[in-house]
């Protein structure tokens, strides 16, 4: 039984998308406003309608807290929203300024993800409310985006029918014509399907097209990062579930290990106090190699994450290694790598921005010489 119980009726034109947080619902529509309400009362806030964009707006999300509101427009531009006051903290220009018609939030919410209508789609740091990585469809306009619930890949939909499949690092993983016409919108299943093999979770997709069609998909983490390299550790590992420690051995190439650990509940806090003894007398792992290399592998572990919690300055870290910058030049895409990291990448991708995946227009490298003395002053401040 469906029952209405309310009617807003605020909006001057076609309202395009609505979002809902734990406490609010947001609106966006053509009249180039987002407003939100509160679920309480369904009252307007005080400093709604929010105002900056200059033409109609597409979509709006939230962040997983809600205190963040996302929001896209034909302007080219992505605002966000300070949710509590409704303060800009920043807007993100598309590149290219084309007319940006969907974004999401990763699960984390350390990323944001735009899609245009030229076929670009670009993740935005949210630390940094700077450009993470840039790709590109080669056919429509992006208009459906949707995050596995798990954070490793989302995935985008056209107004030609494709549907791509992208990992955390804008690297492109599958894409194929899902609808005979565009694709209006995709989801995934908050709850992953139970895998039969090493216990990897598959997750449950749907696509709908102006095909008159629905689609369900199954995707897993097992097919789509083959190529990938190995599994960023969260900086607390003592934190990490029995699953987070069975996806990092798959990473490791360590999968048959993975039952062992799971029947010996290894959670992260277990992982880190594994030694040699307790490999092979608790966990009966007899092949000293296979010993040796698990050791390894979790004090190299230990070893980025130190790194990663020491407080690096983001601007400090290569885009590519992610590793301390020493010989940090500026390429003609605006960033700075290491010095071998970019020529290394430029002789295997050819002449392309790591950054924004758009050809470089140009080859030199400037050495950063400013960035090189505030790295080693940092270095001479905090490493002893």
């Amino acid at each position: 039984m469906v029952t209405l119980i309310h009617t807003l009726a605020d909006h001057g034109d076609d309202v395009n998308y609505c979002a809902f947080s734990s406490s609010l619902l947001a609106t966006c529509s053509l009249d180039k406003t987002i407003r939100l309400y509160s679920l309480n009362d369904f009252n307007e806030l005080p400093y709604s309608p929010l105002k900056c964009h200059t033409y109609a707006v597409h979509c709006c999300c939230f962040s997983p807290s809600g205190h963040i509101l996302a929001s896209c427009s034909t302007d080219g531009t992505t605002v966000l929203w300070n949710t509590q006051t409704g303060h800009i903290l920043a807007v993100l220009n598309q590149p290219n300024d084309s007319p940006v018609r969907v974004c999401r939030f990763s699960p984390d919410s350390m990323y944001l993800v735009s899609g245009a209508a030229d076929g670009t789609v670009v993740s935005w740091n949210m630390q940094t409310y700077k450009l993470f990585r840039c790709g590109s469809v080669k056919d429509g306009s992006l208009v459906a985006c949707a995050f596995c619930p798990n954070g490793s890949h989302f995935v985008t939909g056209s107004s030609c029918g494709d549907l791509t499949v992208w990992d955390d690092k804008m690297r492109c993983l599958h894409s194929e014509k899902a609808h005979d016409l565009g694709i209006t919108c995709c989801d995934f299943s908050s709850q992953p399907i139970s895998g039969d093999v090493h216990g990897l979770q598959f997750f449950r997709m749907a696509s709908c097209g102006q095909d008159c069609q629905i689609k369900l998909w199954v995707t897993t983490l097992s097919d789509l990062s083959a190529d990938k390299p190995e599994h960023e550790p969260k900086q607390f590992i003592e934190t990490w579930s029995e699953e987070e420690v069975s996806s990092w051995l798959c990473a490791q190439g360590l999968e048959d290990l993975v039952n062992i650990f799971k029947m010996n509940n290894i959670d992260g806090k277990e992982l880190l106090n594994l030694t040699k003894e307790s490999l092979t007398d608790d966990l009966k792992i007899e092949s000293l190699g296979l010993r040796n290399k698990v050791l390894r592998k979790i004090e190299e572990l230990k070893v980025k994450v130190k790194s990663l919690s020491s407080g690096i300055p983001d601007e400090f870290l290569c885009p590519i290694t992610r590793e301390l910058m020493k010989e940090p030049v500026i390429a003609s895409d605006g960033y700075s790598y290491e010095k071998e990291a970019i020529e290394n990448w430029i002789t295997k991708k050819k002449r392309t921005s790591p950054m924004t995946n758009l050809v470089l227009p140009s080859l030199v490298l400037t050495p950063n010489r400013t960035l090189k003395m505030a790295i080693n002053r940092w270095l001479e401040t905090h490493q002893k």
